[in-house]
Protein backbone atom coordinates (compact mmCIF):
# COMPACT_ATOMS: atom_id res chain seq x y z
CA UNK A 1 0.00 0.00 0.00
CA UNK A 2 0.70 3.51 -0.11
CA UNK A 3 0.62 6.00 2.30
CA UNK A 4 1.01 10.02 2.15
CA UNK A 5 5.00 10.94 2.61
CA UNK A 6 5.74 14.54 1.65
CA UNK A 7 4.22 15.38 -1.23
CA UNK A 8 4.68 11.71 -2.64
CA UNK A 9 4.14 9.01 -0.91
CA UNK A 10 6.07 5.88 -0.09
CA UNK A 11 5.29 1.96 -0.20
CA UNK A 12 4.48 0.12 2.84
CA UNK A 13 4.22 -3.87 3.08
CA UNK A 14 3.83 -5.29 5.90
CA UNK A 15 2.80 -9.40 4.73
CA UNK A 16 3.32 -10.84 8.20
CA UNK A 17 0.61 -8.80 9.95
CA UNK A 18 -3.05 -8.34 9.83
CA UNK A 19 -3.85 -4.95 8.20
CA UNK A 20 -7.05 -3.21 8.59
CA UNK A 21 -7.63 0.41 6.75
CA UNK A 22 -9.43 2.55 7.81
CA UNK A 23 -10.66 4.60 4.97
CA UNK A 24 -13.56 6.88 6.05
CA UNK A 25 -16.17 7.36 3.35
CA UNK A 26 -15.49 10.86 1.85
CA UNK A 27 -17.40 12.44 -0.65
CA UNK A 28 -17.55 13.58 -3.82
CA UNK A 29 -14.63 16.85 -4.73
CA UNK A 30 -16.31 19.89 -6.07
CA UNK A 31 -14.59 23.13 -7.52
CA UNK A 32 -13.53 25.17 -4.64
CA UNK A 33 -13.71 28.14 -6.84
CA UNK A 34 -17.42 27.29 -8.07
CA UNK A 35 -18.09 26.24 -3.96
CA UNK A 36 -16.79 29.29 -2.97
CA UNK A 37 -19.26 31.71 -5.36
CA UNK A 38 -22.59 29.19 -4.33
CA UNK A 39 -22.04 29.72 -0.74
CA UNK A 40 -20.97 33.76 -1.07
CA UNK A 41 -24.11 33.68 -2.62
CA UNK A 42 -26.49 32.21 -0.31
CA UNK A 43 -24.37 32.85 2.62
CA UNK A 44 -25.64 32.71 6.27
CA UNK A 45 -26.72 36.48 7.02
CA UNK A 46 -26.44 39.15 5.02
CA UNK A 47 -24.63 38.94 2.15
CA UNK A 48 -20.69 40.46 2.28
CA UNK A 49 -21.23 43.13 -0.26
CA UNK A 50 -24.27 45.03 1.80
CA UNK A 51 -21.96 44.49 4.64
CA UNK A 52 -19.29 46.35 3.24
CA UNK A 53 -19.26 50.73 1.77
CA UNK A 54 -16.75 52.82 -0.73
CA UNK A 55 -13.94 53.67 1.13
CA UNK A 56 -14.23 50.90 4.11
CA UNK A 57 -10.41 49.57 4.82
CA UNK A 58 -11.03 45.77 4.81
CA UNK A 59 -8.72 43.05 6.65
CA UNK A 60 -8.58 39.72 4.90
CA UNK A 61 -7.33 36.93 7.60
CA UNK A 62 -6.06 33.77 5.15
CA UNK A 63 -4.59 30.22 6.51
CA UNK A 64 -0.73 30.17 6.33
CA UNK A 65 1.28 27.46 5.10
CA UNK A 66 0.59 24.32 7.62
CA UNK A 67 -3.05 24.22 6.04
CA UNK A 68 -4.11 23.22 2.67
CA UNK A 69 -6.99 26.00 2.07
CA UNK A 70 -7.16 27.41 -1.27
CA UNK A 71 -6.95 30.96 -0.29
CA UNK A 72 -6.13 31.76 -4.14
CA UNK A 73 -9.32 30.83 -5.18
CA UNK A 74 -11.09 32.37 -2.30
CA UNK A 75 -9.82 35.87 -2.50
CA UNK A 76 -10.59 35.57 -5.86
CA UNK A 77 -14.48 35.28 -4.83
CA UNK A 78 -13.83 37.57 -2.06
CA UNK A 79 -12.59 40.30 -3.85
CA UNK A 80 -15.03 40.30 -6.22
CA UNK A 81 -17.83 40.21 -3.70
CA UNK A 82 -16.02 43.52 -1.86
CA UNK A 83 -16.07 44.96 -4.95
CA UNK A 84 -19.40 44.93 -5.73
CA UNK A 85 -19.93 46.32 -2.40
CA UNK A 86 -17.90 49.36 -3.82
CA UNK A 87 -14.49 48.57 -1.80
CA UNK A 88 -11.39 48.95 -4.14
CA UNK A 89 -8.52 46.54 -4.00
CA UNK A 90 -6.48 49.13 -2.92
CA UNK A 91 -8.22 49.70 0.37
CA UNK A 92 -7.81 45.63 1.14
CA UNK A 93 -5.48 43.89 3.19
CA UNK A 94 -4.65 40.57 3.32
CA UNK A 95 -3.20 39.13 6.44
CA UNK A 96 -1.59 35.84 6.49
CA UNK A 97 -3.14 34.44 10.10
CA UNK A 98 0.75 32.77 11.40
CA UNK A 99 -0.45 32.54 15.04
CA UNK A 100 2.79 31.41 16.81
CA UNK A 101 3.86 29.70 13.55
CA UNK A 102 6.82 30.52 11.45
CA UNK A 103 6.52 33.99 8.95
CA UNK A 104 5.44 32.41 5.29
CA UNK A 105 8.44 33.42 2.71
CA UNK A 106 7.97 34.93 -0.88
CA UNK A 107 7.69 32.11 -2.60
CA UNK A 108 5.29 30.15 -0.60
CA UNK A 109 3.10 33.37 -0.56
CA UNK A 110 2.71 33.40 -4.36
CA UNK A 111 2.08 29.62 -4.37
CA UNK A 112 -0.22 30.34 -2.34
CA UNK A 113 -2.16 33.84 -3.11
CA UNK A 114 -1.28 34.26 -7.01
CA UNK A 115 -2.07 37.47 -7.98
CA UNK A 116 -2.90 38.48 -4.75
CA UNK A 117 0.09 38.08 -2.82
CA UNK A 118 0.74 41.97 -3.46
CA UNK A 119 -2.01 42.14 -0.89
CA UNK A 120 -0.53 39.85 1.74
CA UNK A 121 1.79 40.72 4.92
CA UNK A 122 2.90 38.17 7.13
CA UNK A 123 1.30 38.31 10.96
CA UNK A 124 3.65 39.36 13.82
CA UNK A 125 1.89 38.44 17.04
CA UNK A 126 4.57 40.48 18.87
CA UNK A 127 2.72 43.73 17.19
CA UNK A 128 -0.69 42.70 18.19
CA UNK A 129 -2.64 45.55 19.57
CA UNK A 130 -5.85 44.86 22.15
CA UNK A 131 -9.20 45.31 21.25
CA UNK A 132 -10.96 43.82 24.18
CA UNK A 133 -11.34 41.17 26.69
CA UNK A 134 -12.72 37.86 26.83
CA UNK A 135 -13.20 36.30 30.55
CA UNK A 136 -10.64 38.86 32.14
CA UNK A 137 -8.25 37.99 28.89
CA UNK A 138 -6.96 40.01 26.33
CA UNK A 139 -7.54 39.94 23.06
CA UNK A 140 -5.19 41.37 20.51
CA UNK A 141 -4.91 41.64 16.98
CA UNK A 142 -2.92 42.33 13.72
CA UNK A 143 -2.66 46.14 13.79
CA UNK A 144 -3.96 46.15 10.35
CA UNK A 145 -6.85 44.04 11.25
CA UNK A 146 -7.62 45.80 14.56
CA UNK A 147 -8.09 49.07 12.39
CA UNK A 148 -9.87 47.63 10.05
CA UNK A 149 -13.75 48.78 9.34
CA UNK A 150 -14.58 45.05 8.13
CA UNK A 151 -12.32 42.19 9.34
CA UNK A 152 -13.09 38.79 6.82
CA UNK A 153 -11.49 35.28 6.84
CA UNK A 154 -10.75 32.24 5.29
CA UNK A 155 -10.55 28.99 7.08
CA UNK A 156 -10.35 25.41 6.60
CA UNK A 157 -12.87 23.67 8.66
CA UNK A 158 -10.95 20.52 9.47
CA UNK A 159 -10.44 18.07 12.49
CA UNK A 160 -8.83 19.96 15.56
CA UNK A 161 -7.87 18.39 18.77
CA UNK A 162 -8.80 21.33 21.12
CA UNK A 163 -11.51 23.23 19.03
CA UNK A 164 -12.98 20.20 17.41
CA UNK A 165 -12.99 21.78 14.08
CA UNK A 166 -10.95 24.71 13.33
CA UNK A 167 -11.82 27.13 11.07
CA UNK A 168 -14.15 30.28 11.69
CA UNK A 169 -13.48 32.70 13.96
CA UNK A 170 -10.03 30.84 14.48
CA UNK A 171 -8.43 32.15 11.55
CA UNK A 172 -8.58 35.82 13.02
CA UNK A 173 -8.52 35.21 16.76
CA UNK A 174 -5.42 33.26 16.68
CA UNK A 175 -3.83 33.33 13.63
CA UNK A 176 -3.90 36.84 13.69
CA UNK A 177 -3.76 37.62 17.33
CA UNK A 178 -1.54 37.46 20.06
CA UNK A 179 0.44 35.30 22.81
CA UNK A 180 -2.54 36.11 25.68
CA UNK A 181 -5.46 34.77 23.74
CA UNK A 182 -3.51 31.54 22.55
CA UNK A 183 -2.02 30.86 25.98
CA UNK A 184 -5.65 31.32 27.64
CA UNK A 185 -7.04 28.77 25.52
CA UNK A 186 -4.43 26.47 25.23
CA UNK A 187 -3.27 26.34 28.84
CA UNK A 188 -3.88 22.78 30.61
CA UNK A 189 -6.90 24.16 32.50
CA UNK A 190 -8.95 25.16 29.37
CA UNK A 191 -7.15 21.65 27.59
CA UNK A 192 -8.59 20.18 30.75
CA UNK A 193 -12.47 21.05 30.40
CA UNK A 194 -14.94 18.18 29.49
CA UNK A 195 -16.05 18.73 25.98
CA UNK A 196 -12.53 20.14 24.41
CA UNK A 197 -11.95 17.13 22.06
CA UNK A 198 -11.25 16.23 18.54
CA UNK A 199 -14.53 16.31 16.32
CA UNK A 200 -16.76 18.26 18.76
CA UNK A 201 -18.24 21.99 18.43
CA UNK A 202 -21.23 21.93 20.45
CA UNK A 203 -20.73 22.26 24.18
CA UNK A 204 -16.86 22.39 23.52
CA UNK A 205 -15.18 25.38 25.75
CA UNK A 206 -12.16 26.18 24.01
CA UNK A 207 -14.32 26.60 20.65
CA UNK A 208 -16.88 28.64 22.48
CA UNK A 209 -14.09 30.73 24.12
CA UNK A 210 -12.89 31.69 20.39
CA UNK A 211 -16.67 32.57 19.26
CA UNK A 212 -16.60 34.80 21.69
CA UNK A 213 -13.38 36.02 20.99
CA UNK A 214 -14.13 36.35 17.41
CA UNK A 215 -17.33 38.38 18.45
CA UNK A 216 -14.75 40.89 20.21
CA UNK A 217 -12.03 40.74 16.86
CA UNK A 218 -15.61 42.38 14.63
CA UNK A 219 -15.38 38.90 12.59
CA UNK A 220 -18.00 40.34 9.66
CA UNK A 221 -17.81 37.22 7.50
CA UNK A 222 -16.12 33.75 7.02
CA UNK A 223 -15.77 31.86 3.95
CA UNK A 224 -14.47 28.59 5.11
CA UNK A 225 -14.04 25.34 3.02
CA UNK A 226 -13.67 21.90 4.67
CA UNK A 227 -11.97 18.68 2.72
CA UNK A 228 -11.81 14.81 2.39
CA UNK A 229 -9.95 12.17 0.59
CA UNK A 230 -10.71 13.35 -2.70
CA UNK A 231 -10.41 16.87 -2.33
CA UNK A 232 -12.52 19.75 -1.26
CA UNK A 233 -16.34 18.61 -0.24
CA UNK A 234 -18.36 22.02 0.60
CA UNK A 235 -18.06 25.49 1.42
CA UNK A 236 -19.94 27.52 3.73
CA UNK A 237 -20.19 31.78 4.50
CA UNK A 238 -21.12 34.82 6.78
CA UNK A 239 -21.02 34.21 10.26
CA UNK A 240 -18.43 32.48 11.60
CA UNK A 241 -20.39 30.69 14.03
CA UNK A 242 -22.95 29.07 11.37
CA UNK A 243 -20.27 28.41 8.80
CA UNK A 244 -18.12 26.14 11.23
CA UNK A 245 -21.46 24.45 12.05
CA UNK A 246 -22.46 23.87 8.88
CA UNK A 247 -19.07 22.21 7.71
CA UNK A 248 -18.82 20.39 10.41
CA UNK A 249 -21.17 18.41 9.98
CA UNK A 250 -20.47 18.19 6.58
CA UNK A 251 -17.03 16.54 7.98
CA UNK A 252 -18.23 14.30 10.24
CA UNK A 253 -20.24 12.59 7.77
CA UNK A 254 -17.25 12.34 5.30
CA UNK A 255 -14.74 11.11 7.67
CA UNK A 256 -15.99 9.10 10.47
CA UNK A 257 -14.84 5.65 10.90
CA UNK A 258 -16.37 2.83 13.58
CA UNK A 259 -13.31 1.22 14.67
CA UNK A 260 -12.40 -1.55 17.71
CA UNK A 261 -10.25 -0.51 20.05
CA UNK A 262 -7.74 -3.59 20.16
CA UNK A 263 -4.58 -2.67 17.99
CA UNK A 264 -1.49 -3.30 18.52
CA UNK A 265 0.20 -0.67 16.35
CA UNK A 266 -1.65 1.82 13.86
CA UNK A 267 0.16 3.40 11.25
CA UNK A 268 -1.27 7.25 10.48
CA UNK A 269 -0.49 8.86 7.79
CA UNK A 270 -0.08 12.40 7.35
CA UNK A 271 2.01 14.08 4.06
CA UNK A 272 2.70 17.70 3.19
CA UNK A 273 2.23 20.55 4.27
CA UNK A 274 1.74 19.14 7.77
CA UNK A 275 4.84 16.41 7.66
CA UNK A 276 6.80 19.36 7.15
CA UNK A 277 7.87 19.70 11.01
CA UNK A 278 7.57 17.66 13.98
CA UNK A 279 5.52 20.15 15.70
CA UNK A 280 2.53 19.17 12.75
CA UNK A 281 3.02 15.79 12.39
CA UNK A 282 2.64 15.06 15.90
CA UNK A 283 -1.07 15.94 15.62
CA UNK A 284 -1.57 11.93 13.82
CA UNK A 285 -0.61 10.44 16.79
CA UNK A 286 -2.74 13.06 19.35
CA UNK A 287 -5.57 12.49 16.98
CA UNK A 288 -5.13 8.94 16.92
CA UNK A 289 -5.03 8.28 20.55
CA UNK A 290 -7.44 11.53 21.90
CA UNK A 291 -10.01 11.08 19.57
CA UNK A 292 -13.32 9.51 19.88
CA UNK A 293 -11.96 6.39 20.27
CA UNK A 294 -8.73 5.31 20.48
CA UNK A 295 -7.81 2.21 18.77
CA UNK A 296 -5.16 1.14 20.47
CA UNK A 297 -4.47 -1.96 23.01
CA UNK A 298 -2.68 -0.71 26.38
CA UNK A 299 0.92 -0.36 25.10
CA UNK A 300 0.07 -0.12 21.58
CA UNK A 301 2.02 2.20 19.34
CA UNK A 302 1.51 4.55 16.68
CA UNK A 303 3.98 4.88 13.51
CA UNK A 304 3.92 7.92 11.84
CA UNK A 305 5.64 8.74 8.29
CA UNK A 306 7.13 12.44 7.67
CA UNK A 307 9.64 13.91 6.20
CA UNK A 308 10.15 16.57 8.20
CA UNK A 309 12.72 18.92 6.41
CA UNK A 310 12.35 21.44 9.20
CA UNK A 311 13.09 19.44 11.93
CA UNK A 312 10.73 20.08 15.09
CA UNK A 313 9.45 23.40 13.97
CA UNK A 314 11.11 27.13 13.21
CA UNK A 315 7.95 29.34 14.45
CA UNK A 316 8.28 30.17 18.51
CA UNK A 317 5.80 27.69 19.28
CA UNK A 318 7.41 25.32 17.74
CA UNK A 319 10.62 26.14 19.39
CA UNK A 320 8.65 25.68 22.86
CA UNK A 321 7.78 22.15 21.77
CA UNK A 322 11.00 21.40 21.34
CA UNK A 323 12.39 22.47 23.88
CA UNK A 324 9.89 21.13 26.61
CA UNK A 325 9.81 17.77 24.96
CA UNK A 326 13.72 17.76 24.13
CA UNK A 327 14.43 18.72 28.39
CA UNK A 328 12.49 15.96 29.73
CA UNK A 329 13.03 13.02 31.18
CA UNK A 330 10.25 11.36 30.29
CA UNK A 331 6.59 11.85 29.17
CA UNK A 332 4.83 10.99 32.80
CA UNK A 333 7.26 13.87 34.43
CA UNK A 334 6.50 16.30 31.82
CA UNK A 335 2.53 15.67 31.88
CA UNK A 336 2.83 16.33 35.34
CA UNK A 337 5.03 19.39 34.97
CA UNK A 338 3.09 20.85 32.38
CA UNK A 339 -0.24 20.58 34.47
CA UNK A 340 0.86 23.99 36.57
CA UNK A 341 1.42 25.83 32.89
CA UNK A 342 3.60 26.78 30.02
CA UNK A 343 3.83 29.09 27.39
CA UNK A 344 1.57 29.70 23.98
CA UNK A 345 2.85 26.84 21.32
CA UNK A 346 4.23 24.71 24.07
CA UNK A 347 0.63 22.95 24.12
CA UNK A 348 1.25 20.20 22.05
CA UNK A 349 4.04 19.35 24.42
CA UNK A 350 1.60 19.22 26.59
CA UNK A 351 -0.91 16.84 24.38
CA UNK A 352 2.19 14.79 23.46
CA UNK A 353 3.25 13.92 26.49
CA UNK A 354 -0.35 12.84 27.38
CA UNK A 355 -0.06 10.41 24.70
CA UNK A 356 3.12 9.28 25.26
CA UNK A 357 2.47 8.15 29.05
CA UNK A 358 0.91 5.16 27.35
CA UNK A 359 1.66 4.74 23.85
CA UNK A 360 5.33 5.04 21.86
CA UNK A 361 5.50 6.82 19.03
CA UNK A 362 7.67 6.05 16.40
CA UNK A 363 8.47 8.75 13.27
CA UNK A 364 9.81 7.54 10.65
CA UNK A 365 11.11 7.97 6.96
CA UNK A 366 12.33 11.22 8.18
CA UNK A 367 15.41 13.42 7.21
CA UNK A 368 15.31 15.00 10.96
CA UNK A 369 16.11 11.30 13.35
CA UNK A 370 17.70 13.14 16.11
CA UNK A 371 14.92 16.04 16.79
CA UNK A 372 12.83 12.67 16.78
CA UNK A 373 14.72 10.87 19.52
CA UNK A 374 15.61 14.53 21.25
CA UNK A 375 11.56 14.55 21.67
CA UNK A 376 10.42 11.34 23.77
CA UNK A 377 10.10 9.47 20.22
CA UNK A 378 11.49 6.63 18.38
CA UNK A 379 12.96 7.59 14.72
CA UNK A 380 12.91 4.83 12.18
CA UNK A 381 13.95 4.28 8.72
CA UNK A 382 11.02 2.79 7.21
CA UNK A 383 7.00 1.55 8.98
CA UNK A 384 8.31 -1.96 8.31
CA UNK A 385 11.30 -1.53 10.93
CA UNK A 386 8.66 0.27 13.34
CA UNK A 387 6.37 -2.76 13.52
CA UNK A 388 6.49 -5.95 14.80
CA UNK A 389 6.18 -9.03 12.90
CA UNK A 390 2.47 -10.51 14.21
CA UNK A 391 1.27 -7.33 15.12
CA UNK A 392 -2.86 -6.60 14.61
CA UNK A 393 -2.15 -3.19 12.63
CA UNK A 394 -4.90 0.12 11.75
CA UNK A 395 -3.66 1.81 9.30
CA UNK A 396 -5.08 5.03 8.71
CA UNK A 397 -3.90 6.67 5.58
CA UNK A 398 -4.85 10.28 5.77
CA UNK A 399 -4.75 10.30 9.79
CA UNK A 400 -5.92 14.38 10.42
CA UNK A 401 -8.59 14.00 8.21
CA UNK A 402 -9.94 11.11 9.69
CA UNK A 403 -12.67 10.50 12.78
CA UNK A 404 -12.05 7.22 14.70
CA UNK A 405 -15.26 6.96 16.56
CA UNK A 406 -16.76 4.20 18.20
CA UNK A 407 -18.86 1.06 16.64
Amino acid sequence: MELPLGDGAVDVSLPDCDVTVADPPGGDAVDPREAAKRAVADPHGPPLADRVAPGDDVAVVVTDVTRATPDDALLDVLLAELKDGGVDRADVTVVIGLGLHRPMDDAEVRSALGEHADLAVNHDPDAAVEVGRVDGCPVELNPAVADANRVVSTGMVEPHQYAGFSGGAKTVVVGAGGEPIIRYTHGPDMLARDGVRLGRVAGNPFRETLDRAGDVAGVDFSLNVTHGPSGILDAAAGDHRAVVRELAASARDALSVPVAADYDAVVAGVGAPKDANLYQTTRAATYVALGDQNPLRDGGRIVVPAELPEGAGRGDGERRFHDRLSGASSAAELYDEMREGYGPGAQRAFVVARVLRDHDVYVTNSRSPGVVEECLMHARDSVEAAVEDGSDVLVVPDALNTLLVRP
